[in-house]
This record gives C-alpha cells, structure tokens and sequence, in this order.
C-alpha cells in the first residue's frame, strides 16, 4: 500500500487562519513596529478575513493580502516591504498549500521614538 495516498474528503482554511498567518508573518520582520488599523469605514465591518492591519481576499483559489503596517525608524522601507511579501508569501504557501497572488504593503506610520524624556 502506497503511503502517499490520502483519504477521501476535503480541507477547508477560514479566513481569519489566514489572516493570523500573514499577521504573524509580518510581525516576525525585522523593521515591522506593528499592525495598523485597516482603513475602510463602514464597510470593513461586513467583510470577513479582516483585522487590524491585515485585509485577506481570496479569488479562484488564490490569495490576496493587504497588510498595513508601522515600521521603525531609520530603515529601508523598500527592503522592509520586501521581506514582508516574501515572508508572507512563504507562510501561507508552506502553511496552507494555497497560491498567493499578490502582498501590498500599505506604510501607515513610523514608530520614531521620544527623543526628550520628561
């Protein structure tokens, strides 16, 4: 008997799993400060498979993530965005076996620290 062989049946991924992927991800690279809220008003309350700072849609089997993101100061903020999109892109690939179509990055803010103590 082959070993490879699996069982009848399907697997299914929520949204929100994917969303807390692309969320761990994100904040797993260096120069990412934090998450931002997800701009959008009204109508982020009626969509699934958003949270502060990450927006997740999938068409046709394929993901798309909008991330939004703080980042420190005094780093590059092209090659930040770049790990993030790779990092991403690389999880939910590994993690869920699903194809990602694109990663935006959306810079919110910088998190430059108080340079004057009270």
């Amino acid at each position: 008997m082959e070993q490879n062989t699996r069982p009848p049946g399907k697997t299914t991924v929520a949204p929100d799993v994917l969303v807390e992927i692309a969320r761990m991800a994100t904040l797993k690279v260096d120069g990412v400060s934090a998450m931002a809220p997800v701009s959008g008003g009204v109508n982020r309350i009626f969509r699934r498979g958003i949270v502060d700072g990450v927006r997740i849609s999938i068409e046709e089997e394929v993901v798309f993530a909008d991330l939004y993101i703080v980042l420190e100061k005094d780093i590059n903020i092209r090659d930040t965005s770049r790990n993030v999109q790779k990092k991403v892109t690389r999880a939910i690939a590994d993690m869920v076996g699903m194809d990602v179509g694109a990663v935006n990055i959306h810079i919110e803010n910088i998190a430059f620290e108080s340079d004057e103590e009270a």
